[in-house]
């Protein structure tokens, strides 16, 4: 038996509570370069702890297709996770809530071209879930010495399934 989680489209109000959506949005904070590039300063929280530091890595994922079986979520204890797609493709991002140190039932978005996402430190989430290929990541997270990954896998998955919201904003072809 599955569960079924409706995604919806990526908004930084119903992410909020996992963490940061980057991505352009209102007028930019400063014109640079003279006069040619608007940055939009300081979108996301960052946090690597007191052991780590920042660092960047290439993640390279396989693309799935709707519905898509959620049976395994993971978490950062020590740091933020950030995933960039270097594509610009839409992926689908699953978080879920903390529950007494277990994840709580997951919520789905789909990122629209443009948008990556920041993970907060001790979120869980699911793993990289490119829509289309090829699936390549910048991810920017804590690289330390010390262990920075809990793994659950829940006893019945849970089934993501596209939601009319995620389809009339075309993140995603209607079947």
């Amino acid at each position: 038996m599955t569960r079924t989680v409706i995604a919806q489209p990526l908004t930084a109000e119903a992410f909020a509570p996992f963490g940061d959506v980057l991505g352009v949005s209102g007028s930019p904070d400063k014109i640079i370069n003279a006069g040619r590039c608007g940055r939009f300063h300081d979108r996301a929280r960052l946090d690597f702890g007191p052991e780590g530091r920042a660092g960047i890595s290439i993640f390279e994922s396989k693309a799935v297709a709707f519905p898509v079986e959620v049976d395994l979520v993971e978490r950062h204890p020590e740091g933020s996770q950030a995933f960039v797609s270097m594509t610009g493709h839409h992926f689908l991002v699953v978080a879920a809530p903390d529950e007494g140190g277990r994840p709580g039932t997951p919520q789905a978005f789909v990122a629209a071209v443009g948008q990556g996402i920041n993970f907060h430190r001790g979120t869980w989430h699911g793993v990289l879930t490119p829509l289309h290929e090829p699936g390549l990541f910048a991810v920017i997270d804590r690289i330390g010495e010390t262990p920075n990954l809990e793994e659950y896998r829940f006893e019945t998955p849970y089934r993501v399934e596209p939601g009319p919201d995620v389809v009339e904003a075309g993140l995603i072809e209607a079947s």
